[in-house]
Parts: structure tokens; C-alpha cells; sequence
């Protein structure tokens, strides 16, 4: 396998896709797509004419992609188009199909990557962002995953917690760029949880709504992210917020704990606080004491240290932070955060630009940038 040729080969391709009509991400994502099968197919069946062959099966997958999701949107304006259910009318023909993705033959984490590339509508790169692994790592699992359902009849359909991983993934990119899908993922766990009796579907759609509620005032004037110390309370959706509350209640007198009601929980009490001042940080601790025990999340941990140095003082943060992996996602960002608090502005301002150039997004890339020429415009000064 000449993995010089390919790599040669990729922007060549993307260019054809692109100039035979594909916008440049989806032909990206179709490219990855070929290499992939031809990582599979290549040394022993090496092609004449590499070229062609790439665009051949990169347009393909393109189509087959383009497919899916025309025929995704169609499902979507008939469930649009139809009148209001009757009493116990719950289908969804797009939940269905996340049931079905999440088949009994794929592991959970295969099975969630299937089903958000193939029904959810994320591309390849964002649902590696959402697994912190590269691009490439994604393509093969989701490739291997689809080889292994080719031959199956999808007749038994997969377990709930998959269903709920793949929507909770879903709400988050949309909740961190496109509208529409977060809308969808509310839509879609509103559905379930009006034909499901079950305290984590609950708690998942509690979540969603209350971290749907402060959207509008999450962003300024040209896409700048606010911090939710200093969001305008003002813009929380009070309806969203009173909805997701009354859920998460009920969710929790079950008396059978999870990870999405303890999440809920922790976004109940930012929405229950008038003013960031008023936050009960020692509650908030307590409920990712919960978090970390039902998973044992890294990025629980990571919210935890944040949390206990609200709560008991940076110091405290920066020992609990000291215990993770500094190669976390947003840990720097975090260390940034904390040594301000505590009266460093030189490390804050390093960590801060240090934490830009490895940020998940554009929005947040710019604003911890602005974050460190803040500190070091007053360590000029």
C-alpha cells in the first residue's frame, strides 16, 4: 500500500468531487470514505489506475451519502406534514432507524458512530470531535461497522442506552453550531420519552431542554461566545427551563439514578441561579461526585475540578486538576481559568493561548485567544 500516493492522490480527488457538483465537506468525507476501502482492497487487488479508481468510489460514496440524506429530510417533512397523533400514536420512522442502527451485532461505540453518521447527518470529522480520536480512526470504525451489518437482518432492534448515547452526541453538535440538529435531537427524545416510562430518557430530555434554554444567550453579534457567568439571564428561555425542571423531577422521585439526571441536575441549578454569584457550587460539586461515580468520566473529573474551585477556592481546583490527564480535552483551558481566579495572570494568559491553538471549534478558538491578550494587554499595562 503506497500511502504516499494516497496521500498525494486526496486533494486531487476532493477537487473532481467538488467541481462535479459536491460541496467541499461532503466530498471530504466521501474521499475519506474511498481510502478507507481502499486501505481494504488495494494490496491485494491493486487498481491500474489509481486515480480513476479513487474518484470512481469516492463518488459513490458521495452519492450513496447524498442519498441517505434526501431520503432522511423526506422522512422528516412527512412527519412534519402529518396531523397531530392520537392517544398512543408515538412512531417516528427516524427513531426507528436509530433503534435499528444500534444492532445487537456492533459494539455500543460502533453502533453509535453508525447510526450518526447514517441516520444522525454528522460527517466523519464531527463525529471523531465528539470521540476525541482523529478523523481517520472514525472512518475505519464506521467502515468496519457498516461490513459488519452488510449481511444481517436488521429485525432486532438495539438497546436504549445506544439510542440515548446517539442523541445526547446529536444535541451536543447542535447545540455547539447547528441549530436544526439540536432541535431534532429535542424532538426525537421528546417522542421517546412519550412512549418510554424511563427515568433516563427523562433525564436526557431534561438535559437537553435546559441547555437548550440558554442558547440565545450564549453567543454576541458575529458568533463571540459568552461565558455563563456572563450570559444575560434575562435570555434563558423561562418556558424551556420551567419544562425541563418539571421533567427531571419526576425523573428523579423514580429513584433510580443516571448519568443524564445527574447532568440535568448540575444545568437545574445554573438555571435556578438569579446571578452567577448566586450558583450553589457546593450542590453542583456533590452532583458530579454522582457523575463520576456512574461512569467514571474524565471529563466529569474535569468539570468536578472546575466546579470544587467555585466552590472551595482555586486551590482547591488546581489540586484536583493536578490528578488528570493534561492531554484532556479543555483541560488547559480549564488550568487557564483556575490560575486566573487565583491571582496568576502570567500563567493565565500562557495556559489561555495554549488552549486556543488546540480549541474544538472556531468560536472557541477566539475567545480564549481573547482571553490571553486581555491578561497580557494588563500585564503591559
Amino acid at each position: 500500500m503506497d500511502e504516499a500516493l494516497l496521500r498525494t492522490l486526496t486533494p486531487t480527488v476532493i477537487g473532481i468531487l467538488v467541481r462535479r457538483g459536491a460541496d467541499f465537506a461532503a466530498a471530504e468525507d466521501a474521499v475519506q470514505d474511498a481510502l478507507v476501502e481502499a486501505v481494504r482492497v488495494w494490496p491485494e487487488d491493486p487498481p491500474r489506475n489509481p486515480k480513476a479508481w479513487l474518484v470512481t468510489v469516492a463518488w459513490r460514496k458521495f452519492l450513496d451519502a447524498a442519498r441517505a440524506d434526501a431520503s432522511r429530510r423526506r422522512r422528516e417533512l412527512r412527519v412534519e406534514d402529518e396531523p397531530a397523533p392520537g392517544p398512543g400514536a408515538t412512531a417516528d420512522d427516524t427513531l426507528q432507524l436509530y433503534f435499528l442502527c444500534a444492532h445487537p451485532s456492533l459494539a455500543p461505540a460502533s453502533a453509535v458512530a453508525l447510526t450518526l453518521r447514517a441516520v444522525g447527518g454528522l460527517t466523519t470529522r464531527q463525529i471523531a470531535q465528539a470521540y476525541l480520536v482523529s478523523e481517520a480512526t472514525m472512518a475505519q470504525r464506521i467502515s468496519r461497522a457498516k461490513r459488519t451489518v452488510s449481511g444481517v437482518r436488521f429485525s432486532r432492534p438495539g438497546d436504549l442506552a445506544t439510542v440515548l448515547r446517539v442523541l445526547y452526541l446529536v444535541f451536543n453538535e447542535g447545540y455547539s453550531g447547528d441549530v436544526d440538529l439540536a432541535a431534532e435531537a429535542i424532538r426525537l427524545t421528546r417522542r421517546l420519552a412519550a412512549g418510554i416510562q424511563h427515568e433516563e430518557v427523562a433525564g436526557l430530555l431534561a438535559l437537553m431542554l435546559l441547555h437548550h434554554a440558554r442558547r440565545p444567550a450564549r453567543t454576541r453579534s458575529g458568533g463571540r461566545l459568552v461565558p455563563l457567568a456572563e450570559q444575560d439571564r434575562g435570555l434563558w428561555d423561562t418556558r424551556l427551563i420551567a419544562e425541563g425542571v418539571e421533567v427531571l423531577q419526576a425523573a428523579l422521585a423514580r429513584g433510580r439514578l443516571g448519568e443524564y439526571q445527574a447532568q440535568a441536575a448540575v444545568a437545574a441549578l445554573h438555571a435556578d441561579a438569579r446571578t452567577a454569584a448566586e450558583t450553589d457550587w457546593s450542590q453542583i460539586v456533590e452532583w458530579y461526585d454522582e457523575l463520576v461515580r456512574l461512569t467514571d468520566s474524565p471529563v466529569a473529573l474535569l468539570n468536578r475540578a472546575v466546579a470544587l474551585g467555585e466552590a472551595e477556592g482555586p486551590r482547591s481546583g488546581l489540586a484536583a486538576l493536578a490528578d488528570l490527564d493534561p492531554a484532556l480535552p479543555r483541560y488547559t483551558a480549564a488550568a487557564a481559568y483556575l490560575h486566573e481566579r487565583d491571582g496568576d495572570p502570567v500563567a493565565a494568559a500562557q495556559l489561555y493561548a495554549e488552549a486556543a491553538r488546540s480549541a474544538l471549534s472556531v468560536p472557541e478558538r477566539e475567545h480564549l485567544a481573547r482571553q490571553a491578550a486581555r491578561l497580557n494587554a494588563g500585564l503591559r499595562g
